[in-house]
């Protein structure tokens, strides 16, 4: 169990790191978001495909694999105090882990094959570029976050109900997942940003408390905690 918990810790980190790294890639460095005209980002694509190819397998295919960790040790750690909840919670990261995963490999797929046509067709190659994006962007979540919010929403929910993580990490948990699943609503899309930043740091902070905690100790702890607190008068 300490070792899947240190495992955690480790997912935790590096899901952190690599989607921090992804960020900073897309938005400083290659501006790419803010490229609405198909062929300019047809180009970049094409110019900076080995950076893409780098950047799908670190945010989307390692990020995943390190997902699936993270949830096994969750689960492992919060499935006694509440096995139903922690059971949907791990289901929903597995198949969040699975989509992103199928994302990556989807894009990094589909960037050999409009490499290759750009060369011969670039008209063909925009319109098979736009087709294949399509789809990424729909395993990747883009248009709404609503199984990483309901993930991170779930983990924290039990985590706090049956009082463990630290309550400001929990707390902070709730605001970011409920921020995520807002983002399924057009009109509201704008919470991506809110939940991106948000889950880094949630990540990390659930990262140092993997690696530094035991969850029999803390669970302990924290009930002779909730009895000092409901026998203390008022």
């Amino acid at each position: 169990m300490k070792t899947l918990q240190k495992s955690g810790g480790i997912a935790a980190q590096l899901m952190a790191i690599s989607h921090l790294i992804g960020i900073v890639i897309f938005i400083v460095v290659l501006d790419y978001l803010n490229i609405s005209d198909p062929a300019k980002k047809l180009a970049l694509v094409v110019e900076k495909q080995t950076v893409m190819f780098t950047t799908n397998l670190l945010m989307y295919v390692f990020f995943g694999f390190a997902l699936i960790v993270l949830s096994l040790a969750l689960y492992d750690r919060m499935k006694a105090g509440a096995p139903a909840l922690m059971q949907v919670a791990t289901a929903i990261g597995i198949i969040w882990a699975g989509s992103l995963i199928a994302s990556g490999m989807a894009a990094n797929a589909g960037l050999a094959t409009i490499v290759s046509l750009y060369a011969k067709d670039p008209t063909q190659a925009a319109l098979t570029f736009q087709a294949i994006e399509s789809i990424t962007n729909g395993l990747g979540n883009a248009n709404g976050e609503i199984l990483g919010g309901s993930f991170t929403l779930l983990i924290s929910i039990t985590a706090l109900r049956i009082s463990e993580l630290p309550k400001g990490l929990n707390l902070l948990g709730v605001l970011v997942g409920s921020a995520g699943i807002l983002t399924v609503i057009p009109a509201l899309n704008a919470f991506v940003a809110v939940f991106g930043i948000g889950q880094i740091i949630w990540f990390i902070w659930l990262g140092i408390v993997l690696l530094r905690s035991h969850p029999e100790q803390d669970s302990i702890e924290a009930r002779i905690s909730a009895r000092i607190v409901t026998s203390s008068p008022l």
